[in-house]
């Protein structure tokens, strides 16, 4: 029998306190000092914070939020940032003694937070057939092992090739043309997970997958809805912009089923006031909606600002399609369906209407993956387009739509061609720069890659980055099909669970981070990123690489496509990689937006890629920005049942575990939590931190994870939380969201039930 692929059931003893009404101030401050010092140690610390977000200096390798247009603090990062470069720019490392004295069963056992503890990886590892622990590789016989199993496979299409947001463009972009010159679409990536219904949404609505607004906007807006989404944990630094917004009178609006403190409030570490504890008040509404009560909400503000005469209608006539059978379908849909299917009043929502209406309407909408990762995440998302364009508030200063992406490049991934499904363009320009036919059929997305490795008709699995096995729902299912593949090869910074559960073999190959500098042949290197607000900027390690056998992804990607393809058409993958111009130049000729690419990357906060929306140009299949008439619905489970959302701990960014606690929430020494609200658990006759078992009901069967404490937390009745990766393994793999197929992590249908003794 296969150990168990889930993160272990802690033993820790919990520490419980009242929630936090501010987020922020001197507790970020020190955490944030300790993180760095301890692990980083005092001087190679303060260099690489002292550089990171700066121009000339390294993007931080945590959230995706911009940075400033103009002059930026000599702090320009958050607690989140701290953290993720205090873990990369760890002194300890790990290699052959480690894995010598750990076996994969014995790794399996220990915690996330252990794992990222224990160093940066310092050598390329293999785990051959039949083997208990990792052993010592050299870099070429790695790479050919890799090229071996892809080689032997019958199609390249048996393969899949993953990619985390953490690649920079230049690693991405010859990744996405390794894997076409290789012969397959199959590119799975994170961004599957988290905001592909909003790309999905916002191309279909207003022609662009992107946000359409910039850091200026905000300090212009007259009211901004954060929906769906934990800034003070994560992504910090938007507090600040949202603090001034509110400072220059902008009304912030926050929908989110549990009330969260850095919705609230916000103490600025960088102001005495704020280090001491006074904090400026964030949300003058809050409306705690229901899981996935979100697009009964929205449909009930357009009711409302129809009803107010708030209509844009010189806009919508002339930008505007399929307005009147929008129109047609606010009248039908009755105030009493809306308040149920959303939990939140009628007058409440007729008072956030007027909000919206007031002044020029000058409006944003932000959210996360609280409205993308439900199965109607599309539709919800439309509908929040619907409201801007009533308002005309898309393509004008202090308005916009504004996804907030995670992780730092994924949407400069996805720019550089990481997808399944690029369109015909793309590859057309890839085609002719690189002499050689490209594939056009659509490749595997997450999910479809798991069902095809679980088959065994995908035989080899890449991962460029991430922690694949625990970003993915359905932890059993795909830990399943993870270990029918032939070979899984994992390129890393450090130790994580996915190298654990490996293929019938497996590679670990370690890379530079991104703090660290890249010397190429010719010199250090710089790559560049994309933020969520399309901005693109150069990004320049300065640390001293935690081993020197680390190779960037970037040489790893050619030195692996040089052993599987060989140089091909106009491609000369090694000539490539040795200075990242090249390759730039490359991207310039293949990628809308890039013109002198490498001229205007190295100017001082980069520069905006094209936006047509914001222009009020729509590149939409009717060239009008498209209402939507979806029909309104919402999550609904079985009497005595529960929805479940999955949610991120303040001491995690993805699936990288910092440490044990949740400072905003009020909890320490804890990660096995499930949030109840208190009278559910009194209903239940459960005791606030009594051990409970959860059990996930879908049309497939029953998923069950155990022991975990129930914590009572103000949120909607009938709802509950719990932290991933540990709830994952509830998540469905077949429960995923129309046209974008991401995995349905915030509406699961569970029961609770106490725990065996």
């Amino acid at each position: 029998m296969k150990p168990n692929a889930r993160p272990p059931i802690e033993t820790e003893d919990l520490h419980q306190s009242d929630p936090k009404t501010w987020a922020v101030g001197a507790p970020a401050v020190v955490s944030s000092l300790q993180q760095v010092f301890s692990k980083a140690g005092v001087f190679r610390g303060s260099k690489a914070l002292l550089k990171l977000n700066q121009a000339g200096g390294f993007d931080c390798p945590s959230c995706a939020w911009p940075d400033p247009d103009g002059e930026r603090s000599v702090a320009e990062f958050c607690e989140n940032g701290a953290k993720a470069v205090a873990s990369e720019a760890m002194k300890r490392t790990i290699g052959r003694e480690f894995f010598a004295a750990h076996s994969i069963e014995d790794l399996l056992s220990r915690s996330d937070a252990w794992h990222d503890l224990q160093g940066r990886l310092a050598e390329p590892m293999l785990l051959k057939e039949g083997a208990t622990h990792y052993e010592p590789v050299s870099w070429d016989e790695a790479f050919a092992i890799v090229a071996g199993e892809l080689k032997a496979l019958a199609s390249p299409d048996e393969a899949e090739f993953y990619t985390s947001g953490r690649a920079s463009n230049e690693a991405a972009f010859l990744y996405q043309l390794f894997v076409r010159a290789f012969g397959t679409n199959n590119l799975p990536d994170c961004s599957n997970m988290c905001h592909e219904s909003s790309g999905a949404a916002l191309k279909a609505s207003v022609g662009v997958g992107k946000g359409t607004v910039t850091l200026d906007d905000f300090l212009e807006a007259e009211t901004i809805l954060c929906v769906g989404q934990n800034p003070g944990t994560n992504h910090p630094r938007m507090l600040s912009t949202l603090a001034e917004a509110v400072g220059k009178g902008a009304k912030l609006i926050a929908i989110n089923p549990l009330k969260e403190a850095g919705l609230t409030g916000f103490a600025h570490p960088q102001q005495l006031g704020g280090l001491l504890g006074f904090s400026t008040p964030l949300a003058s509404t809050y409306l705690q909606v229901r899981v996935n009560g979100d697009f009964a909400l929205f449909r009930g503000i357009a009711k409302a600002l129809v009803a107010l005469g708030a209509v844009d209608e010189a806009f919508i006539g002339e930008h505007g399609n399929d307005y009147e059978t929008y129109r047609s379908l606010l009248e039908e849909t009755t105030w009493q369906e809306i308040e149920e299917r959303s939990s939140i009043p009628r007058d409440q929502i007729e008072e956030v209407a007027s909000t919206m209406a007031r002044g020029e309407r000058r409006l944003i909408t932000c959210w996360a993956m609280g409205l993308t990762q439900h199965r109607n995440a599309v539709a919800t998302i439309r509908e929040i387009a619907n409201v801007h364009l009533l308002l005309g508030a898309v393509g004008r200063p202090g308005a916009g739509l504004c996804p907030v992406r995670g992780h730092s490049n994924v949407q400069g991934d996805r720019t550089m061609g990481i997808w399944e499904k690029m369109p015909d363009r793309f590859l057309d320009a890839l085609s002719r720069q690189a002499g050689i036919p490209i594939p056009r059929h659509h490749g595997h997305d997450t999910v479809a890659a798991i069902q095809a490795m679980h088959r065994s008709e995908s035989k080899v699995f890449f991962a460029l980055g991430g922690n694949f096995a625990q970003a993915t729902p359905d932890t059993d299912f795909t830990a399943e099909a993870l270990r029918k593949c032939r070979l899984t090869c994992h390129v890393s910074t450090k130790l994580n669970r996915s190298h654990l559960i490996p293929g019938r073999r497996a590679l670990i190959l370690p890379c530079l981070g991104r703090s660290e500098v890249d010397a190429g042949p010719l010199g250090p290197r710089l790559v560049s990123c994309e933020n969520s607000m399309g901005v693109v900027q150069s990004s320049e390690g300065k640390l001293s690489p935690a081993s020197h056998h680390l190779l960037s992804e970037t040489d790893i990607v050619a030195r692996l496509a040089e052993a599987v393809i060989g140089n091909i058409g106009h491609i000369r993958w090694r000539w490539l990689a040795e200075d990242y111009d090249r390759l730039r130049e490359w991207i310039q000729a293949v990628v809308p937006g890039f013109d002198h690419y490498n001229e205007r990357v190295r100017k001082p906060g980069g520069f905006y890629l094209p936006n047509p929306a914001k222009q009020r140009r729509w590149e939409t299949d009717t060239g009008k920005a498209n209402f939507s008439s979806a029909p309104l619905e919402s999550f609904q489970v079985s009497p005595g049942r529960f929805v479940l959302q999955t949610l991120r701990s303040h001491d995690q960014f993805n699936t990288t575990i910092y440490g044990m606690d949740d400072r905003y929430r009020g909890i320490s020494h804890a990660r096995r939590i499930v949030f109840l609200n208190p009278c559910d658990l009194a209903e239940l006759g459960i005791k606030p931190g009594e051990m409970v078992d959860l059990t996930s009901h879908w049309s497939d069967g029953e998923r069950k994870a155990e022991r975990f404490q129930a914590i009572p937390y103000d949120m909607p009745s009938r709802s509950a939380a719990a932290y991933f990766p540990e709830a994952n393994a509830l998540v469905p793999i077949t429960h995923i969201a129309d046209i974008s197929h991401t995995p349905v992590s915030k509406s699961i249908e569970i029961s609770i039930t106490r725990s065996a003794d």
